[in-house]
């Protein structure tokens, strides 16, 4: 109602100054997504990027229209910077795995090859899986990807959901070698966790969108973890068994892609996203096939609920393993 009466004043005001449609647009956003800026010249600027960025979001979704392409975009709260302002901010979260190392498939997931598996699987149905969250500016999308995984496991042996603590992963985790808001690895967050005796739940140790001092009190610990398990380097067939037998799965991707910064809705699939420059740790917690016959996984971002569907995102499955899904899939042992 507040964004209808602003819109409303600006059309008044309008009367004595001209508005164009694109001005109210540009007003009716900064209102919906909270947009302050320090000057009229970085307004300017800002605007200036908004428009590109408008101009790329029609034409892609005109074709989307015509069945040219899988998935839409939106105009999200980072559609006042530029591709190279949001991958500086957003796509630094994760350090670089030795992806080159022969990987063994884990036993459990031998025993499950040659069952049919189910056609579709979304974990997010079946309790498993906690509200989106949002890291914020903070480079730790690894510790929520590594924590969205252990959340999944640990209702998988106890049948409780709880919302497990990010920030103790950013503030204790760095003899393990992972570097807080400046990113980290997720197989060295379990190995941190199964290490220093449990992780703490997010109620007792909240997010705090920077690194502190480690607080982590034992005795308090929500989660436990024995061990993990990383999958076959670009296996999609594994990470589907694993999905299909063992719950979500952390799993990491490439993340640079203006497509992706400003995805909505439907099957992402773009040719140009690689396994060369995986920069992003998000969560599988699904897969399955849409309406038209695109295959797909189910992943949940970390990016609030103000990007993406909801803050997930259907990316192309099947696809010679498109923007490195498959490349760094690891899941804890609980």
């Amino acid at each position: 109602m507040r964004i209808l009466l602003a819109v409303a004043a600006l059309v008044v005001v309008g009367g004595a100054a001209s508005f164009s449609l694109e001005d109210l647009e540009f007003h009716t956003w900064k209102l919906k997504f909270g947009k302050h800026y320090g000057s009229m010249d970085e307004e300017s600027r800002r605007k200036m990027t908004w428009l590109d960025n408008r101009k790329l979001i029609l034409e892609h979704n005109l074709l989307a229209d015509q069945g040219l392409r899988s998935y839409r975009l939106g105009m999200n709260h980072f559609a006042d910077m530029d591709n190279q302002e949001y991958q500086a901010r957003f796509t630094h979260c994760l350090r670089s795995s030795n992806r080159t190392q022969r990987r063994s498939t884990p036993a459990l997931l031998r025993q499950a090859e040659g069952v049919t598996l189910p056609d579709t699987v979304e974990w997010t149905d079946l309790g498993f899986v906690t509200d989106v969250k949002n890291q914020e500016d903070c480079g730790s999308c690894w510790t929520f990807s590594a924590v969205g995984a252990l959340e999944g496991q640990m209702f998988r042996r106890t049948g409780k959901l709880v919302a497990l603590s990010e920030q103790q992963l950013l503030d204790c985790s760095w003899p393990f070698g992972n570097d807080g808001c400046d990113g980290g690895f997720v197989d060295r967050a379990f190995q941190y966790v199964m290490e220093s005796g449990g992780l703490m739940s997010e109620s007792s140790y909240p997010y705090e969108n920077k690194e502190g001092s480690c607080r982590f009190k034992p005795m308090e610990a929500s989660a436990t973890c024995s061990g993990f398990e990383l999958l076959p380097v670009g296996d999609e067939k594994a990470l589907q068994i694993a999905l299909a037998a063992i719950g979500p799965v952390s799993v990491s991707i490439e993340a640079s892609r203006n497509t992706f910064q400003f995805y909505e809705s439907g099957v992402y699939d773009d040719p140009y996203c690689t396994e060369e420059n995986i920069n992003h740790a998000v969560l599988a917690v699904g897969y399955g096939t849409d309406e038209h016959g695109h295959d797909y996984w189910l992943v949940k971002n970390s990016w609030g609920t103000g990007w993406g569907d909801k803050g997930y995102i259907k990316m192309s499955r099947n696809k010679m393993n498109q923007c490195g899904i498959a490349s760094d899939a690891v899941y804890p042992v609980v």
